[in-house]
């Protein structure tokens, strides 16, 4: 992976949380993911397409995601409440949105968001498309965002040479 791809996440969630919720984030070191369990219970879900492909997760503890919950809507918000999954979903959204704008010079896609709840959960991604774990801290407990983003034109060479 190319490690401009880190940076706009790094810098994205950083800004995301200071203005929204007045929630100061460290960054971690970031560091190659081994395996395909996520790190928390929490897991809002982004895929990229275009000229860059991969996903984006993020992963929080429960506690942790309930706490940034009711920091961005202004009320308690437990995991089980209908609209929960929705901010969770969002929250990932504006963090890869906000990284999306800082690939000026590529076509780039993001889907909608999808979130999944429960611990031990896995998300799984392209085997070629290495995965790099970013641990942040906050107030509200530990945040992880796993990037795994690829040029398309690399992926496809991988793939057409691999099959030959």
């Amino acid at each position: 992976m190319d490690a401009s791809f880190i940076t706009p996440f790094m810098t994205s969630i950083q800004n995301v949380f200071s203005t929204m919720f007045q929630l100061p984030v460290e960054i971690g070191e970031p560091r190659i993911k081994t395996d395909s369990k996520t790190s928390h219970d929490v897991s809002g879900i982004i895929g990229v397409s275009g000229e860059m492909v991969g996903t984006i997760v993020l992963s929080m503890p429960i506690d942790a995601a309930e706490s940034i919950v009711a920091l961005f809507t202004g009320m308690e918000m437990l995991a089980d409440s209908d609209d929960f999954a929705d901010a969770v979903g969002e929250l990932i959204n504006m963090i890869s949105g906000n990284a999306k704008a800082e690939f000026q010079r590529k076509s780039v896609s993001i889907s909608c968001p999808s979130v999944v709840i429960g611990a031990g959960h896995r998300v799984a991604s392209s085997s070629n498309i290495p995965c790099v774990l970013i641990p942040c801290n906050t107030d509200c407990g530990e945040v992880v965002l796993e990037v795994a983003l690829r040029n398309a034109t690399e992926t496809a060479s991988t793939s057409t040479s691999t099959a030959a």
